[in-house]
């Protein structure tokens, strides 16, 4: 289909827009996925290119969000699969404010047990808590069943648990 110049430039400043509303949130969740935020931003990056290459009939999906979230999902399995050597420059995390009643240590501790996880349970992990999907809406976008999502959901707790330091254990059965 082709655009006029008018069209393209309106699509190309929706696109824009939505890009730049959405940017942080996307950023955060690959990097949680990925583990490192270069291979985060390489897998974003892939995203948002596609996205933009098909902007016409993305623009349209009942959820964009929902499409972007997928899309992001299935580009870091695909990488995961395809074995994409993943080069660790540094082990600084991201320099954010952490929330009211939240121990730095424990977010650092998180964010390291995290990235020890199995790339799909690490996935299941960012959905159904960060993201607050429900157990179906997870399933949709990872493309499987509920019952993978509740299991790769326990695998990856139990995982994180043994990961994590005993106090932060104790803290977060107390919450």
């Amino acid at each position: 289909m082709l655009f006029r110049n008018s069209d393209k430039a309106a699509a190309d400043e929706e696109y824009t827009t939505y890009v730049r509303a959405t940017m942080d949130r996307w950023r955060r969740v690959a990097y949680l996925m990925a583990g490192d935020w270069d291979r985060g931003d390489d897998v974003l990056q892939q995203v948002l290119t596609e996205l933009y290459r098909n902007w016409s009939r993305a623009r349209k999906a009942d959820s964009l969000d929902a499409l972007v979230r997928t899309m992001l999902l299935r580009r870091f399995i695909d990488g995961q699969r395809l074995g994409w050597a993943r080069v660790r420059l540094g082990t600084e995390l991201p320099e954010r404010a952490a929330t009211t009643g939240t121990d730095p240590t424990d977010r650092l501790d998180l964010a390291t047990a995290l990235r020890h996880v199995a790339p799909r349970q690490r996935a299941v992990l960012v959905l159904r808590y960060l993201h607050d999907l429900s157990v179906a809406e997870t399933a949709k976008a990872l493309n499987c069943s509920p019952g993978t999502v509740q299991s790769q959901a326990r695998k990856g707790l139990e995982r994180m648990r043994r990961l994590l330091p005993s106090e932060t254990n104790t803290l977060r059965s107390q919450k």
